[in-house]
C-alpha cells in the first residue's frame, strides 16, 4: 500500500512516500480503507522520537483517521463492514490501510463529514475529556485557555462557550487572538507583549479564573497558576512550548487548587464506556452547530510533509487534513 513513511527518527522533511506492506487485522481490529487522516502535534513529536508511545521503524505517522471497515478480526462483532469510522490510532493513518482495535473505533454519524471527523474529534475529545470530567468545568465559571489558537487550544475555546464559561483566549499574537475571537472567546490576552498575570487580575477584577487549560506548559505555566481563583483547577494537557515547567508547590498550597493531568489516550481505555458518552455529545453538539470544528486545509498524500512542516512553523490556523483517497470519494 501507499503511504508517507518514517525511516528515520527526524524532521518531517525526511519523510518518504512509498509501499507499505497491507496489514492484517488482529482477533480484535477492523481493517480500514483509509479517506483522510488529521494532522497533529503528537505527529510531530512521534517522528522524531519525542512522544511518550514509540512505534518501531519504519511506520507511518497520522493518528486521526476517517475511512469505512473492509475487514473485521476474528472476535469482531460489534462493527461492520462497510461503516464509516473515526480510529484514533497514535500512528499509521498517513497510508492507504490501517488496523486498528475496536476500542478506537467510533461509527460516525452520516451528517457529520469525514473531513470534520478527522480534523477536530480528536482535540475536541481531549479538551470535553478536561473541562467535563477533570475540572467539572460550571455554567458561569471563567475559563483561561493557554495557546487558545492551537488545535486543543480552540478545542476548548468552543467548547467553554457550549458549557457557558466565560472564556479568556491566550495567544502569542494579536492575529492568533483575533482567530480566537472568531471562535467565540470573550476576552483575549497577548502573553508575548501583555503581562498574564496582571491582566488575568484586571480581566477577573481580581478574583482570577476558576479553570486554566493548558496545553503549553514552559514559561507561561507560572504566570497562569499565580492568576488562578481559589478552589480553581489547572489542567495539564502537555507541553507545546517544549519546557515541562516546575511548579513552586506553595501555589496549590495558598490557593486552595488542584494541578490536575488530562491523559485523553489513557481515559479512553480504562473509562471507554465514558469516553464513547462523550464522543457521542460532541456528535450531538456539532450536528446542532454548537461546536463548528477547525478550519481545515487540505493536502495530498504526497504532500503530507508540508501539512507537518506548516504545523510546526505555526504559519497558518488551519487543522492540516490528508487526502488519502481521491477528493470525489470523500463524504
Amino acid at each position: 500500500m501507499k503511504a508517507v513513511i518514517c525511516e528515520e527518527f527526524g524532521l518531517p522533511e525526511n519523510l518518504k512516500i512509498g509501499e507499505l506492506p497491507d496489514p492484517r487485522p488482529k482477533e480484535n481490529q477492523v481493517l480500514i480503507q483509509v479517506e483522510v487522516c488529521g494532522v497533529s502535534y503528537p505527529d510531530l513529536l512521534i517522528i522524531q522520537n519525542k512522544y511518550q508511545f514509540k512505534p518501531e521503524l519504519p511506520f507511518s505517522p497520522g493518528g486521526e483517521v476517517v475511512g469505512k471497515i473492509i475487514e473485521l478480526g476474528d472476535s469482531v462483532s460489534n462493527l461492520k463492514i462497510g461503516d464509516r469510522v473515526l480510529a484514533l490510532c497514535r500512528w499509521g493513518g498517513f497510508a492507504e490501510k490501517i488496523a486498528v482495535d475496536t476500542d478506537r473505533i467510533f461509527v460516525l454519524p452520516d451528517e457529520i463529514s469525514s473531513k470534520i471527523a478527522a480534523g477536530s474529534l480528536y482535540s475536541l475529545s481531549t479538551a470535553f475529556h478536561g473541562l467535563k470530567d477533570r475540572a467539572n468545568l460550571q455554567e458561569g465559571e471563567t475559563l483561561l485557555v493557554l495557546g487558545a489558537s492551537g488545535a486543543i487550544g480552540i478545542a476548548a475555546v468552543e467548547l467553554g462557550k457550549a458549557m457557558g464559561a466565560k472564556v479568556i483566549a491566550c495567544a502569542s499574537s494579536d492575529e492568533k487572538l483575533e482567530y480566537c475571537r472568531c471562535k467565540g472567546a470573550d476576552e483575549t490576552i497577548n502573553y508575548e507583549t501583555e503581562d498574564l498575570k496582571s491582566r488575568i487580575k484586571e480581566l477577573t477584577n481580581g478574583k482570577g479564573v476558576d479553570v486554566i487549560l493548558d496545553p503549553v506548559g514552559g514559561k507561561y505555566t507560572d504566570p497562569a497558576l499565580r492568576g488562578i481563583a481559589w478552589k480553581g483547577r489547572y489542567l495539564i494537557v502537555g507541553f507545546a512550548n517544549g519546557d515541562i515547567p516546575k511548579i513552586p508547590m506553595n501555589l496549590p498550597l495558598l490557593k486552595g487548587c488542584s494541578i490536575v493531568g488530562v491523559f485523553w489516550g489513557n481515559f479512553s481505555k480504562v473509562e471507554a464506556s465514558q469516553n464513547r458518552q462523550n464522543m457521542e455529545t460532541l456528535f450531538h453538539w456539532i450536528l446542532e452547530g454548537k461546536i463548528t470544528g477547525h478550519d481545515l486545509g487540505l493536502y495530498a498524500l504526497e504532500n503530507a510533509p508540508s501539512g507537518l512542516m506548516a504545523l510546526q512553523e505555526r504559519k497558518i490556523f488551519k487543522k492540516g487534513i490528508i487526502k488519502i483517497t481521491q477528493p470525489q470519494s470523500i463524504k
